[in-house]
């Protein structure tokens, strides 16, 4: 009997890459990691930015005046992060004021409209009676709830907190309850056959399966909330973000609301990364990783090599 040995780079194996491909593969492998994208994206946005001011003033010279500059707003957000700036409250402040007033709403949101939720997906009744006022809140605009607590309450806390609250609420009752009507019965069933207890039932079973509606009605929640409370602040304000970008557009000064807006987005991304993904991370650590770097590469390589076969055919 012979036996045969295979050795890589024989018939059956794939040919090694030569020296040219591997250094094209290079700035490829860069132009495709997320990093790259993600450091792009203000270059290019400068960018535009840059252009988009030299057109506005070759066909509107007078705008060029009251358009700000990339420098101008950058020069603004330094001078507002050393705390050197004309509005009564700095940034900290100002940021502290409406993060309390966001979390207050937020956390009284969730929790009121997860009971609601739970509620409406396991009982029709419940659903019958709160569908219609639920969808009419969701139908409602924030700048509605926003002037019309500014009228009751004036420029305390409660008028931004509750406007957080009706503006998020009605996305954390109808996640929740769309969570508890997706949640497989036949897990119920198995359940009541071996005669679990209710308790571990509704922790082994109904809270997994709320999880990814929960994290969704969280992020609309805050997001919804955070633009509400803005707008609270604008009208029925007389401290916090909202206030303050106000104040800059009172003042003319057009470089100090592009920059304020500027902190609302970089506020959000903050958020996004240093609090929901860690949770989310840990909330769903037991599931698999979606492999989505090996179905780009697949996706290359099938079209790579559907390119070869063309090349082939007609030539």
């Amino acid at each position: 009997m012979t036996v045969t040995e295979t050795r890589p780079g024989t018939a059956g194996s794939q040919p090694a890459p030569n020296p040219g491909q591997r250094l094209f593969a290079i700035p490829t492998k860069i132009a495709k990691s997320p990093l790259s994208a993600r450091v792009l994206f203000p270059i290019v946005l400068f960018a535009v930015w840059e252009l988009s001011l030299i057109a506005v003033e070759e066909i509107w010279p007078f705008a060029v005046d009251v358009l700000p500059t990339p420098s101008e707003v950058g020069g603004f957000m330094w001078d507002e992060f050393i705390t050197d700036t004309l509005a009564r409250k700095n940034l900290y402040e100002t940021f502290f004021i409406s993060l309390r007033r966001l979390l207050s709403g937020f956390a009284i949101a969730m929790v009121l409209g997860t009971a609601l939720g739970l509620a409406m997906g396991l009982s029709r009744a419940t659903n019958a009676f709160c569908h219609d006022w639920t969808m009419a809140i969701l139908a409602m605009p924030a700048l509605a709830w926003a002037l019309f607590n500014s009228i009751i309450f004036g420029f305390d806390d409660r008028g931004p907190i509750l406007t957080v609250i009706l503006a998020g609420i009605p996305f954390v009752i109808v996640n929740v309850r769309e969570g508890v009507r997706n949640t497989p019965r036949e897990l119920f069933d198995m359940a009541r056959s071996f005669q679990v207890p209710q308790s571990k039932v509704i922790r082994h079973v109904l809270v997994p399966s709320l999880m990814p509606f929960m994290f969704a009605a969280a992020r609309y929640c805050f997001s919804i909330g955070w633009k509400g409370l803005v707008i609270a602040e604008v009208f029925g304000g007389q401290d916090g973000a909202g206030w303050t970008i106000k104040f800059w557009y009172d003042a003319h000064r057009a470089h100090g609301v592009v920059g304020y807006a500027a902190f609302f987005v970089i506020f959000a991304i903050l958020f996004e990364r240093l609090v929901f993904e860690p949770i989310s991370r840990r909330a769903f650590r037991w599931r698999p990783q979606l492999q989505t770097e090996v179905v780009e590469e697949a996706f290359g390589e099938h079209h790579e090599h559907y390119g070869e076969e063309e090349t082939a055919r007609h030539g």
